[in-house]
C-alpha cells in the first residue's frame, strides 16, 4: 500500500483562498525566542525552512507583534517596526526554495502581558489582572482601538513587503482579541462590551483593516478559542456564532482553532502526555459544521495516521502538527515516503519546548538535538569509518550510537541489560508516562537504520572493549541509587528505581521522600495509591514536584493525585529514621517554623539524587590507543535531554 493510498486524506490538495497547500499538515504558530532585538533572525529562516523542506503543507511563523504595548516576552518579534521587512524576507525566501507557503501572525497579546519590558502600562480591554502576570491592565479608549487597528494593518503591510503568502489573527490562547471576546476579561459597557456582537467588533474591525492591508492576493486566516476553560469564559457556542460572522465578513480564507487560555488553563493548551491525543478536535468539529471555511484542527497529533483519521471523520480540513515537527523536521516526508515509523514522534513531555520557553531559552527538543540549532552546521567527521563502541543504552548511549553511524562510523553498541532503554524502561512504565518511551524507541530505531551493532546482555568489560579494537569508546554506563544519609541502611526505606523494576514492594502507609522535585516522585507515588498503598508526599521544596509546573503536568498531577488520596506534605525535611515496629519512625523537620514531628510509617521510597557509574571511564581514562569520553548520568545524573545532548555532542566531534 502506498503511502498516499494509506492516508487518503492528509496528502490532498486544499486551496486558502489565493494559495494552495500540497498537503493538510500546518506547521501552526508556536513561540521559539528565535529573535534578536525584536527582530527575526538567522535561525527563524532555519528553522522553518527545515520543516518546509520536511514537507510541510503549510508553515506558520510565531507571532509578531502589532504595538510597542505589547512586549509580554524578551525575545519577541516586533512586527511593527519597519526594520523587520529584511528579515522576513530571509524566512520567506528559505521556506519558498521548498515551495511551501509560509504565513505570519499577527498579534497583540493584551492583558496576558508585563510591562517589564515595554515599560509602558499594559493594554487590556477592562482592567482585569491576568492570574499569571498578575498586573493591573490599562482598559483602552476608544482612540487606543483605533490604534490597535492601525497596528495591525501596518504589521500585514510589512509582512506582504516581506513575501509571506498568508497572515493568521492570533484571536485565541493569549491575545487582546480573546479578551475582548471572553465575558471573563471583557466588562465594558460600551460599543466594545456587554453582548457578542459587541464584544466582536474589534475582532471584526482588524479583519476588515487586514484584508484592505494585504489585499486580495493574500490569504487571511483566524485563530480562533473554542473554550477557555474558565469560569465565565468563552465557551464553544460562541465560538461558534463568531466563526460565523468571521465567514460572512468575506474576507477570511481559513478559521484555526485553540482551546483554553494561556495563562490560566496552558496545560491544556500545549497539552503534556497525560492528555489524550486529540482531545480538542470538538472544537474545530463543531466550527466546520457552522462554516464553509476550511478550519484546522490542533491538539497534540503524534502521528500522520491520527491526523489523516481526524480528516477522514470530518472534524477538521487541516490539521496542525507542531510538537510532532519539532522533535523531527521530516514528519511529513517521512509518512508520504511510507516510512512512518521512521519518524522520530513527539513524547510531549514538554522538557525542551515549552519548557525551555517558560525559562526564557530558545525552543529546543529533548529527543532532536538539531532542533533549535538549524542555523549552525554539524563540523565534518574527522575520518568516516572509524571503529567506535559505545557502553550503555540509554538515551545517552542511543543516540551517541545512532548519530556516530549516520555520519559513517562503524558502531557498536553494548548494554549490561537484556533491553535498551536503561532508566527511561523504568520511568515509562508508570501511569500517565508511557509515550516517555517513545525516546528509546525512536533512538533504537534510528541505531537499527543506520546498521548500529547492538548487543544485550552484555556487561562489558576493559578487556573486553579493549578486544573490539576500538578507535573512539563512548562510555553512557548511567547512575546507581543512592541511599540518603539519613536511611541507615533501613531495609525498608528504598529507592524510587526499586519500586519500579520490582525490587521493593511496598504495602500499607508509604512515605515518598520528594528530593528531585520531578516525576520521579510524583509517578511512583500515583503507581502505590494504585495499588492501594495510602501515600503521602514529602517534599522540602514549595510545592510537591515544583518542576512539574515547567512541563505543564502539575495541574493534571494535582487533579489525580486528590482523586487517589496522594497527601501532599511541603517545606519539610527528613532529619533522620529508625526502624519502628516493623516499620520505619521519621523525624521531621518543618523549616518555615522550625518543628519537629514523628511520621511512622510501612515503607520510605526515596526519590533523591543518584551516584555516577563510573568505574570504567576511571579504569578506561588515559588507556592507550584509543580515544574514551564519556556522556549523560556516568558525567553526572541529570535529566533525559542532557544525555540526549550530549551523546550527540560526542559523536559529532568523532
Amino acid at each position: 500500500m502506498s503511502a498516499t493510498s494509506r492516508y487518503r486524506h492528509l496528502f490532498s490538495p486544499l486551496r486558502l483562498g489565493p494559495v494552495t497547500l500540497a498537503n493538510r499538515v500546518v506547521f501552526s504558530a508556536h513561540l521559539t525566542n528565535y529573535a534578536h532585538d525584536g527582530l527575526p533572525s538567522e535561525q527563524h529562516a532555519a528553522y522553518y525552512a527545515a520543516r518546509a523542506r520536511g514537507g510541510a503543507g503549510l508553515i506558520i511563523t510565531e507571532e509578531h507583534s502589532t504595538h510597542p504595548t505589547d512586549w509580554p516576552y524578551e525575545k519577541l518579534i516586533h512586527g511593527f517596526h519597519p526594520e523587520v521587512v529584511p528579515g522576513y524576507r530571509r524566512i520567506t525566501d528559505a521556506v519558498h526554495a521548498h515551495d511551501v507557503p509560509v504565513f505570519a501572525q499577527l498579534n497583540h497579546n493584551g492583558g496576558q502581558a508585563s510591562s517589564m519590558y515595554s515599560r509602558l502600562p499594559v493594554w487590556a480591554p477592562s482592567p482585569v489582572p491576568d492570574p499569571l502576570f498578575r498586573e493591573v491592565p490599562k482598559g483602552v479608549t476608544l482612540a487606543e482601538i483605533d490604534e490597535i487597528v492601525a497596528g495591525y494593518a501596518t504589521v500585514a503591510e510589512h509582512c506582504r513587503a516581506g513575501g509571506f503568502d498568508g497572515v493568521e489573527l492570533q484571536c485565541s490562547h493569549s491575545s487582546i482579541v480573546r479578551g475582548f471576546l471572553s465575558p471573563a476579561t471583557n466588562v465594558r459597557n460600551d460599543d466594545y462590551g456587554g453582548s457578542l456582537a459587541n464584544r466582536a467588533r474589534l475582532l471584526l474591525r482588524l479583519v476588515a483593516a487586514v484584508r484592505e492591508a494585504i489585499g486580495p492576493g493574500m490569504a487571511l486566516g483566524v485563530r480562533l478559542c473554542g473554550d477557555e476553560l474558565i469560569e465565565g469564559g468563552t465557551t464553544i457556542d460562541e465560538a461558534v456564532e463568531v466563526a460565523r460572522w468571521v465567514e460572512a465578513s468575506g474576507c477570511v480564507d481559513y478559521i484555526n482553532t485553540s482551546i483554553g487560555v494561556a495563562t490560566s488553563t496552558l496545560y491544556m493548551i500545549e497539552a503534556s502526555m497525560s492528555i489524550p491525543p486529540g482531545y480538542a478536535m470538538f472544537i474545530p468539529s463543531a466550527l466546520r459544521k457552522a462554516v464553509d471555511l476550511p478550519v484546522v484542527g490542533v491538539g497534540r497529533f503524534k502521528d500522520p495516521l491520527q491526523a489523516d483519521r481526524a480528516l477522514a471523520e470530518g472534524h477538521a480540513d487541516l490539521i496542525g502538527v507542531v510538537r510532532g515537527q519539532i522533535a523531527d523536521a521530516d514528519f511529513v516526508a517521512k509518512a508520504r515516503a511510507g516510512h512512518a515509523t521512521e519518524i522520530r514522534t513527539c513524547l510531549s513531555c514538554n522538557q525542551e519546548c515549552v519548557g525551555r520557553m517558560g525559562l526564557n531559552r530558545w525552543l529546543g527538543c529533548i529527543e532532536n538535538p538539531r532542533t533549535g540549532k538549524e542555523s549552525v552546521a554539524l563540523p565534518t567527521p574527522i575520518r568516516r569509518g572509524r571503529r567506535v563502541v559505545v557502553v550503555g543504552g540509554g538515551p545517552a548511549g542511543l543516540q551517541a550510537a545512532a548519530t556516530a553511524a549516520e555520519r559513517g562510523h562503524e558502531v557498536t553498541l553494548l548494554e549490561r541489560q537484556q533491553g535498551t532503554g536503561g532508566q527511561v524502561s523504568l520511568a515509562a512504565s508508570v501511569p500517565s508516562r508511557a509515550e516517555f518511551l517513545d525516546v528509546v524507541r525512536n533512538s533504537l530505531s534510528e541505531c537499527r537504520r543506520y546498521g548500529v551493532d547492538v548487543r544485550t546482555g552484555v556487561t562489558a568489560t576493559a578487556a573486553e572493549i579493549r578486544a573490539l579494537e576500538p578507535e573512539v569508546v563512548v562510555l553512557a554506563t548511567g547512575a546507581r541509587p543512592q541511599a540518603p544519609w539519613w536511611a541507615g541502611g533501613i531495609e525498608r526505606i528504598v529507592d524510587v528505581r526499586d519500586v519500579l523494576d520490582g525490587t521493593a514492594a511496598p504495602e500499607g502507609h508509604v512515605v515518598v521522600v520528594d528530593d528531585l522535585g520531578f516525576h520521579q516522585a510524583t509517578s511512583v507515588a500515583e503507581l502505590l495509591a494504585d495499588r492501594g498503598c495510602t501515600v503521602r508526599i514529602s517534599t522540602s521544596g514549595m510545592v510537591v514536584g515544583q518542576d512539574l509546573g515547567v512541563t505543564l503536568d502539575l495541574e493534571t498531577f494535582t487533579v489525580r493525585a486528590a482523586a487517589k488520596g496522594i497527601t501532599q506534605t511541603t517545606d519539610e525535611v527528613v532529619l533522620g529514621a529508625e526502624q519502628d515496629d516493623g516499620g520505619v519512625r521519621l523525624q521531621m523537620l518543618t523549616h518555615t517554623t522550625g518543628s519537629t514531628t514523628d511520621v511512622h510509617c510501612d515503607w520510605v521510597v526515596c526519590a533523591t539524587h543518584q551516584t555516577p557509574e563510573d568505574e570504567l571511564w576511571h579504569e578506561l581514562s588515559g588507556a592507550a590507543g584509543f580515544e574514551v569520553h564519556r556522556v549523560g548520568d556516568c558525567v553526572t545524573p541529570r535529566r533525559a535531554h542532557a544525555a540526549v545532548i550530549e551523546g550527540h555532542r560526542v559523536a559529532v566531534g568523532i
